[in-house]
């Protein structure tokens, strides 16, 4: 998964380019779709810096072979992000978890 693909996925679902960010939490790990957006006045990273983001998170979903586990959750999911909720997609990431959730991010 590519950063601009998961841009894709966001605006199809939302048609908003919401902002995301990895979670780690009682030992799982989630990729948080928050309720501020890029075409906000408000939204705290620039176009570029949105954009370097999503691909830094991108890499990490396709290191842990998890793109289309997070494109099936965003495709089928009835949440919607609102302020103050993120809706939390779970990240399965197999035999492999203690590699990465030794340290913190």
């Amino acid at each position: 998964m590519t950063g601009d693909e998961l841009h894709q996925l966001l605006l199809t679902k939302w048609g908003c380019s919401f902002g995301v960010q990895l979670r780690r939490t009682q030992g799982k790990m989630y990729l948080q779709v928050m309720w501020k957006y890029l075409e906000q006045a408000s939204f705290p990273m620039s176009e570029e810096e949105y954009f370097a983001h999503l691909t830094t998170i991108a890499s990490y979903i396709s290191a842990w072979g998890s793109d289309s586990q997070v494109a099936e959750f965003i495709e089928q999911t009835r949440d919607r992000p609102r302020l103050g909720k993120a809706v939390n997609i779970p990240i399965d990431l197999g035999e492999r978890a203690s590699e990465w959730l030794l340290e913190e991010f």
